[in-house]
């Protein structure tokens, strides 16, 4: 399935979550926390200002983001990925 988000939005493929703490521990499904980090699928055109010009957005396909934990709405493919779609405001920073 391919998508185009609209104006500032973007969809973000979160990362797996955690499988086992640092200790080794295995965690079931049930105690894994939402991931908050995922990579860039695909970027609008940008938000509309004002006075009517388009400002790009900051972020690119590829680009690895750090999110808050409740951020955009969540969908799932077809092919059974699951993505969010966010307004690129709720994106917190770019990983380097």
């Amino acid at each position: 399935m391919k998508l185009q988000p609209l104006a500032d939005r973007v969809i973000v493929k979160p990362l797996k979550a955690e499988e086992k703490t640092r200790g080794g521990i295995v965690l079931p499904d049930t105690a894994k926390e939402k991931p908050q980090e995922g990579e860039v699928v695909a970027v609008g055109k940008g938000k509309v200002l004002d006075n009517g010009h388009v400002q790009a957005p900051e972020v690119k396909a590829g680009d690895r983001v750090l999110y808050g934990k409740y951020s955009g709405a969540e969908i799932k493919t077809k092919d059974g990925d699951e993505l969010l779609i966010m307004n690129e405001s709720e994106i917190l920073a770019i990983v380097k």
